[in-house]
């Protein structure tokens, strides 16, 4: 009898739908943790009718994150107001929600328009929802986004200059912030880490918020995107507040005192349903 092997395509399907798996299930732990504020390892392998040795390994990594704080027989929340999650766990946590976000945007965006688009998971998704516009000018600090549009011949990219940062291709520095003076853009596409009841726009790295400015002070209209994650999430750095924003993008109703605030300052609310 010839012995039987798998082909190579099947074991690559396999292993993509393990890690789309893993990656769906990390983002329904975080949100049940949240909920709860405390998840056991038991209640875990029950609703995912997974073994506890799996959710074990899923604790560890989301706890090497920074995104929970392991305890014994489970997890609970962790305060991380001075630190982010690593860019690969941002690219994966609520996707759809970001694809959703990003489609929204870049409905919001005519054809030949000028624009920043800054750094973060959500911005470089609204990159990829531009592809299909036409004639668009764009300046970035990401080298991410840069990657995604120059495949377009008739959009003209030009990439700030200054300090690469390896973790996620950001760019920073006062040599990107001397650059991104030099302009004055229609749009302005910025993404945000935490927003606070009060309208606050928190980051986590004083440089990467003080690029973001720049792009706010020199962009015509300002849309940011943000799912809804980050009205509950705190981090250590102003950015700037929420009256500087002509419109918000998000996939969920913000809180109460949030809705206030933009109808106070007139700024547009759209929900990607």
């Amino acid at each position: 009898m010839p012995r039987e092997t798998a082909c190579l395509p099947c074991i690559q399907a396999d292993q993509r739908d393990s890690a789309m798996s893993q990656h769906h299930r990390h983002t329904s732990i975080l949100e049940l943790i949240k909920r709860q504020g405390y998840a056991s390892i038991e209640q875990l392998t029950k609703h995912f009718d997974v073994t506890p040795q799996t959710i074990r390994r899923d604790l560890n990594q989301l706890a090497e994150d920074n995104l929970i704080r392991r305890v014994h027989g489970g997890a609970g929340l962790v305060d991380s107001s001075t630190v982010n999650a690593s860019y690969s766990t941002r690219k994966t946590l609520n996707l759809e929600a970001k694809q959703r976000i990003a489609r929204c945007v870049a409905e919001h965006i005519p054809d030949h328009s000028s624009l920043f688009i800054n750094i973060g998971t959500t911005t470089e998704l609204a990159a990829e929802a531009l592809l299909d516009h036409r004639g668009l000018e764009v300046i970035t600090n990401n080298l991410n986004v840069a990657a995604i549009l120059q495949r377009k011949e008739d959009f003209n990219i030009i990439v700030a200059g200054g300090v690469v940062r390896s973790r996620d291709g950001g760019i920073i520095g006062e040599a990107t912030i001397d650059f991104i003076r030099q302009f004055k853009v229609d749009f302005g596409i910025i993404g945000i880490s935490g927003i606070d009841d009060d309208g606050s726009l928190l980051e986590f790295d004083y440089q990467e918020v003080r690029v973001a400015q720049a792009i706010i002070e020199n962009s015509r209209q300002v849309l940011l995107a943000a799912d809804h994650s980050k009205f509950s999430r705190n981090a250590v750095v102003r950015q700037g507040n929420l009256s500087q924003v002509d419109a918000l993008f998000t996939d969920r109703e913000p809180p109460q005192p949030v809705q206030e605030l933009m109808r106070a300052h007139d700024v547009e609310l759209h929900i990607a349903e």
